[in-house]
């Protein structure tokens, strides 16, 4: 993480380079209005522009791995770390994918364009397909000329097969659906290690953004994360959810 310092001068352009430079990535962004269920920013003000923070492929995991925090929850610990310290430089108020409460950051997302729902669920981008993550969002209280992306079609409706529907050893996935024991159960087992060294099986047979999987740590360490997280649903009727994956988004 950059070191702390004095305040820089606020431009689009900075905020995405100071990203970057932290394996991160700017999701794109919005003026809020009143629908969104943006939170008021600093000194009480409301927040005129919103930009989301996340990554996609390896970048971000090359990063985080050289801080490796200890505790618990370390992407959390760092995550929170690097972009509370880019707030501070660019006067912005930063908010968490993990924080309480939840934010709809999916819908940000979708609103903010270059997303899309999946049959899984995740939101699906045209270029990274299953594999980017929402972190943060930094709130401004100026416009920074940050607007929606063009709206395209969905990958997914082209998709004739959904092999990410008919791949889940567990048949935990279905259209509307997402059985949370039977998940759990299968990566609880023997049978459930491939998903748990090598990622989401469902997740792996999407073709969109393939050249962007996660390599192995990455993967082992989201799945880690992931079945900690669905852990508390096991003993729970099956259950329709799209907030159930850490690691893309919430």
């Amino acid at each position: 993480m950059t070191g702390t310092g004095d305040k820089a001068a606020l431009s689009l352009p900075a905020v995405v380079a100071a990203l970057e430079r932290e394996g991160l990535r700017l999701c794109g962004g919005f003026t809020p209005d009143d629908a969104d269920d943006v939170p008021i920013v600093a000194r009480g003000r409301r927040a005129r522009s919103l930009l989301l923070v996340g990554n996609a492929g390896p970048a971000m995991w090359r990063r985080f791995q050289a801080a490796m925090p200890a505790g618990p929850d370390p992407l959390d610990h760092w995550t929170r770390a690097v972009v509370t310290e880019i707030a501070r430089r660019y006067d912005a108020t930063p908010v968490f994918v993990f924080d309480t409460p939840p934010r709809p950051f999916q819908r940000w997302a979708v609103k903010a364009g270059g997303c899309h729902f999946s049959p899984l669920g995740l939101l699906i981008h045209p270029r990274f397909g299953l594999w980017h993550a929402l972190r943060a969002a930094l709130l401004f209280d100026r416009d920074l000329g940050v607007r929606p992306s063009p709206t395209s079609p969905s990958p997914c409706e082209d998709c004739r097969d959904k092999p990410c529907l008919a791949t889940c050893p567990a048949h935990a996935f279905r259209v509307g659906g997402y059985d949370v024991p039977a998940c759990v159960r299968h990566l609880e087992t023997t049978g459930g290690e491939d998903c748990m060294s090598g990622g989401c099986r469902a997740r792996r047979a999407c073709p969109v953004g393939a050249e962007h999987l996660y390599g192995p740590a990455q993967a082992a360490f989201h799945m880690q994360a992931f079945r900690t997280a669905i852990s508390a649903f096991s003993r729970t009727p099956a259950q329709t959810t799209r907030n159930v994956f850490p690691d893309n988004d919430s």
